[in-house]
C-alpha cells in the first residue's frame, strides 16, 4: 500500500494533545440523530482530513466547538476520541489499554451509586460480554463460541435456507391475494423478508418454541423501538425487558429439566474447565444474542439490497452470475455500508496513550468509527464506490477486531449470502418502489439501516 504524504508529515510531528485541534464544522457523535446519521460519511471525511483521531464534543445534535463551549463551561469533560483512520481503528480495537468496562474505570464511590442506581431489568443489557474485559470476557466468549464455527454453520444452512425460500413463498401468495402479479408485486423487504429471517434464525438457535414467540416478538421490538438509555427507563420498555426476563427464566429452567438441540440448553448445562454460567451471565448472553444477533443482520441484508439496487452496473455484474458474486457483494456491503457506523459504548484509556503523536489521556473516551475507517483512502481505493469485486473487501473491520469481534459474523454472513443470492434468483426483476435516498434510516445505538424498504418484483 502507496505511502500517504500526510501519514509522513503527521508522523514528523511531535507529539500533541488533540485539545489543540480545531473542530471545525459539526462533528459531534449522536447516534441517536437522522440529521447526524444522514450527513455521517461526508462528516466522517471531514474527520480524517484533520487526523487520525480527533476529539469531538458529545451529546445530542449536530454542534461545532463554539457551541459547545457555550453550552457547557468546561467543554472538555463533554467530549471524547473518535478514532478515523482504518490502521489507527485496527490497533485501538486490539489495544489492552482501552477497556470496554466503563464501571471499571469509575472511581470505587462512583460505580457504587451507578450500580446500586441501575434497575434490575437493565442489568442483562448493561453489564453482558459486550461491556467486560478479560478474564471475565474471555471466560463467557469461550463457553459460547462453539456455536459459531464454520461446522456449526455448515450444519445450519440448509434450514436457514428453508427459512428463506418459506419467506419468498409467503411474499408471493401475499401478492396473488392482493391481486398482484409479477413483476409489479409489491412488498417490504424489512418487514417480510429480512426481519423475519434473522429473529426465526436466532429464535431456533436459541431455542425458543415456535409456539411461544408471538409472546416473546412484542417484548423484542419494544426494546429495539428505545431510543438510548432514556428510552430504556421508559416504563413500557422496563416493563417488557423484565416480563422478557421472567420467561427466560422460567425456559432456562425448562431446558435444565428437558434439554434440546438448541444454544439455550448447551448454555444452561456447559461446563469447560469446570467453569458455567451464572444466572445473571446466562440472561445477558441471551440477551445479547437474540437482540444484537438478529437487528445487525436486518441491516446487512436491507443495506446491500439498497446499495446492489442503487448502482445499475454492479446489479447486472451480479444477476449476471450470483453465486460467483455473492460472497464479494456480503464483503462489500460490510465495507460501504455496514450495519454498525462506530462502537457507540465508548472505550475508557486505562494508561495514558500516544495514538499517531496525539496524546490521549488515562480516563478519556475513545470512540472507534467503524464506518469511517471502511472508506479510508489510505486503505480501500475509491471508497466512495461500491464496487462487489473489489479484491480487498474482505479487510473491512464492519464486524470489529481483537478479542471484542462479532461473536456472530459467521451467522450474519450466511443469512445475508443465501438471502442475497436466493432474492435476485427467484426476483431477477427486483427493484426499489421508491428511490433509495428517499428511504429513512432506521435509529439507535449507532445502527445504520433502514425502517422500511418497499420493492417491487
Amino acid at each position: 500500500m502507496a505511502t500517504d504524504p500526510q501519514d509522513e508529515l503527521e508522523q514528523q510531528t511531535p507529539t500533541r494533545d488533540a485539545r489543540e485541534a480545531p473542530y471545525g464544522g459539526p462533528t459531534v457523535l449522536d447516534k441517536e440523530s437522522l440529521e447526524f446519521m444522514t450527513q455521517a460519511h461526508a462528516l466522517y471525511a471531514e474527520l480524517r482530513a484533520k487526523g487520525p483521531i480527533v476529539r469531538v464534543p458529545s451529546g445530542r445534535g449536530i454542534v461545532d466547538r463554539a457551541k459547545a463551549e457555550r453550552t457547557s463551561p468546561d467543554a472538555s469533560a463533554q467530549e471524547q476520541y473518535f478514532v478515523t483512520r482504518y490502521d489507527e481503528a485496527v490497533s485501538l480495537l486490539m489495544e489492552e489499554r482501552l477497556s470496554s468496562d466503563v464501571l471499571k474505570a469509575m472511581p470505587p464511590e462512583q460505580r457504587a451509586r451507578m450500580e446500586s442506581s441501575l434497575p434490575q431489568e437493565l442489568r442483562p443489557i448493561m453489564r453482558s460480554i459486550l461491556v467486560l474485559d478479560p478474564p471475565d470476557h474471555t471466560r463467557l466468549r469461550k463457553l459460547v463460541q462453539p456455536n459459531f464455527t464454520a461446522r456449526a454453520m455448515e450444519a445450519l444452512e440448509p434450514r436457514i435456507q428453508r427459512i428463506v425460500e418459506d419467506l419468498l413463498d409467503k411474499a408471493e401468495r401475499e401478492a396473488a391475494t392482493r391481486g398482484e402479479a409479477a413483476p409489479g408485486r409489491r412488498m417490504d423487504l424489512v418487514e417480510s423478508f429480512a426481519y423475519p429471517l434473522s429473529i426465526t434464525v436466532i429464535s431456533d438457535m436459541l431455542g425458543i418454541p415456535v409456539e411461544e414467540r408471538e409472546t416473546v416478538y412484542p417484548w423484542a421490538e419494544r426494546l429495539l423501538r428505545a431510543k438510548g438509555p432514556e428510552g430504556m427507563m421508559d416504563a413500557q420498555t422496563r416493563a417488557g425487558l423484565n416480563a422478557f426476563a421472567n420467561y427466560l427464566e422460567s425456559l432456562f429452567e425448562r431446558k435444565r429439566r428437558a434439554p434440546t438441540e438448541d444454544m439455550i440448553s448447551q448454555m444452561v448445562q456447559v461446563q469447560e474447565d469446570g467453569d458455567s454460567l451464572n444466572p445473571q451471565e446466562l440472561l445477558s448472553m441471551v440477551f445479547i444474542l437474540f437482540f444484537a444477533g438478529h437487528l445487525t443482520t436486518v441491516n446487512l441484508i436491507g443495506n446491500g439490497i439498497v446499495a446492489l439496487l442503487s448502482h445499475p452496473e454492479q446489479h447486472a455484474r451480479f444477476l449476471a452470475a450470483p453465486a460467483a458474486c455473492v460472497k464479494g457483494m456480503v464483503e462489500e456491503t460490510l465495507r460501504y455500508w455496514g450495519p454498525v457506523d462506530f462502537i457507540g459504548g465508548p472505550r475508557i484509556a486505562t494508561q495514558d496513550l500516544d495514538v499517531r503523536g496525539t496524546h490521549v489521556p488515562q480516563g478519556a473516551k475513545v470512540a472507534v468509527g467503524l464506518a469511517s475507517a471502511n472508506r479510508d483512502p489510505r486503505r480501500f481505493a475509491d471508497p466512495d464506490v461500491f464496487d462487489i469485486s473489489r479484491p480487498d473487501a474482505h479487510r473491512h473491520i464492519a464486524f470489529g477486531k481483537g478479542i471484542h469481534v462479532c461473536i456472530g459474523a459467521p451467522l450474519a454472513r450466511l443469512e445475508a449470502e443465501l438471502a442475497f443470492e436466493s432474492l435476485f434468483r427467484r426476483w431477477p426483476e427486483l427493484r426499489l418502489a421508491e428511490p433509495s435516498g428517499q428511504l429513512e434510516l432506521s435509529m439507535g445505538a449507532g445502527l445504520r439501516g433502514f425502517k422500511r424498504i418497499p420493492v417491487v418484483f
